[in-house]
């Protein structure tokens, strides 16, 4: 089984399977959407502060969990405290959730790339489309199929064959590509030249506090720390599964650092690509749109560009697909570590029944839209359909319970120098310790309760 299990062939495809973990939907879609609405440049420095302080521990602490038990997280947290193997079930089931719906997402987005590929941009930007495709009970599923199985094929092949091999490859294009999109709209002007990509991006990096009180900020606050659990991947035992297979003389404390440079990096780049443009064709407002910015409103303003608009949106929603196909690589490789752990099967037969199993459930997803539409109220006030209710289940529900039991687990029972002394093995420094010590026994539990109160509505 260790033979089949696999491990990354060096620090480097480490790095870059995380963070093609780390940077999927969430940085391209989520983060530019929360930034534009939370300030600009105060979410963005809250955010800073965030992913190298609380994002940083939790990060430190499920790849530790994983390298130095060297199992996926069911077997990780069994062999950890008995006790605590509820957590390692916990883990498990985020990703099985998340996985039905996140290829649903990815077939949406191989939908779109064909529509600019094909060259046929402008139905895209016609009103309608995107609510058409969706509520189409065969389209939605045949692209949602097409997207599971790249997807497949990858995890199929293995941890350095499949998984490093292919960050290896995408990551660089990925971002190469949201580099050349972010000063393409550098430079774009609106029809009547009253607004530039330059005016967009001042926007969008500096921090303006205007109409911004206290309880405001707060939820700022709020929503950079719930950003952080997509950015980095934690509380989904995804982390704890790649920790597992990175050897023991990898100076973690460099490379984690890395992980979360290059996540932040492509986060903050994202926005870059992303709202100068629209600021440019539909000023303050269009800039916080929220869920429809990729789908409904990023269109439009392809369509504005003219001439070069097909082949801007043809660029992105290539980076968008692979930012989305390493993500959902992660998080199929989780399932299947555990289960090759847990039942002593091989790889190839364990990703096969996954992936069954999971396309099932996905297609049910896909026609939540259709045959099977409902809409039900969301304890935080949204409403939404079966995709939006199995995401609230998952990351609003299960992955703070999951962080918070994590954070307690090492902070209170094992103690923070279990996972110190793991990353100072080898003679390796760690210069952060202090600063983990304190966040994951004090910092961390307390800001994750106050998130979790008010991701349910309490708060």
């Amino acid at each position: 089984m260790s033979k089949e299990k696999g491990s990354f062939s060096s620090s480097i495809g480490f790095v870059l399977a995380s963070a093609g973990s780390a940077v999927g939907l969430g940085n391209i879609w989520r983060f530019p959407y929360l930034a534009a609405k939370g300030g600009g440049g105060v979410f963005l420095f809250t955010y800073i502060i965030l992913a190298f302080t609380f994002g940083f521990a939790l990060l430190t602490t499920d790849v530790v969990i994983g390298r130095k038990t060297g199992k996926s997280p069911i077997n990780a947290y069994r062999l950890i405290s008995k006790r605590w193997t509820f957590v390692g079930y916990l883990s498990y089931l985020v990703p099985a959730l998340i996985i039905i719906y996140y290829v649903v997402i990815g077939g949406w987005i191989i939908k779109y790339f064909v529509t600019y590929l094909t060259f046929s941009g402008e139905q895209a930007a016609q009103d309608g489309y995107f609510s058409s495709f969706i509520s189409s009970p065969i389209a939605s599923v045949i692209y949602m199929l097409i997207f599971f199985l790249m997807t497949v094929l990858i995890v199929y092949k293995g941890v350095e064959k499949g998984i490093e091999r292919s960050a290896k490859f995408i990551m660089p294009l990925l971002v190469i590509l949201i580099v050349g999109v972010a000063l393409f709209a550098l430079f774009l002007k609106s029809p009547s030249g009253e607004r530039t990509g330059l005016d967009g991006l001042k926007h969008y990096i500096i921090p303006s506090f205007d109409g911004m009180g206290i309880s405001d900020y707060l939820g700022v606050v709020f929503s950079a720390m719930g950003q952080l659990f997509f950015s980095l991947s934690v509380a989904m035992g995804i982390m704890i599964t790649y920790g597992s297979y990175v050897k023991k003389d990898v100076n973690l404390s460099k490379t984690l650092f890395q992980i979360e440079l290059f996540d932040t990096l492509v986060a903050f780049l994202a926005g870059f690509a992303i709202i100068p443009a629209v600021y440019v064709f539909f000023g303050l407002e269009g800039m916080g749109q929220g869920p429809g910015l990729i789908f409904i409103s990023l269109p439009k303003v392809f369509q504005r560009m003219g001439g070069v608009g097909n082949l801007f949106g043809l660029v992105f929603f290539a980076m968008v697909l692979f930012a989305a196909l390493t993500s959902c690589v992660s998080i199929l490789e989780t399932l299947v570590a555990n289960a090759m752990e847990i039942f002593g099967a091989s790889r190839k037969r364990v990703v096969t029944l996954t992936s069954i199993v999971s396309a099932i459930f996905a297609i049910l997803i896909c026609l939540g839209y259709s045959i099977f539409y409902f809409e039900i109220r969301l304890p935080n006030g949204s409403y939404g359909q079966l995709l939006d209710l199995v995401d609230y289940i998952s990351n609003s529900l299960l992955m703070p319970i999951i962080a918070i039991s994590t954070s307690i687990l090492i902070g209170w029972i094992v103690g923070p120098k279990w996972v110190i002394s793991d990353i100072e093995s080898h003679g390796n420094k760690f210069s952060r310790k202090y600063l983990y010590y304190v966040m994951i026994k004090f910092v961390v539990p307390v800001m994750l309760a106050i998130l979790f109160v008010q991701s349910i509505g309490l708060f």
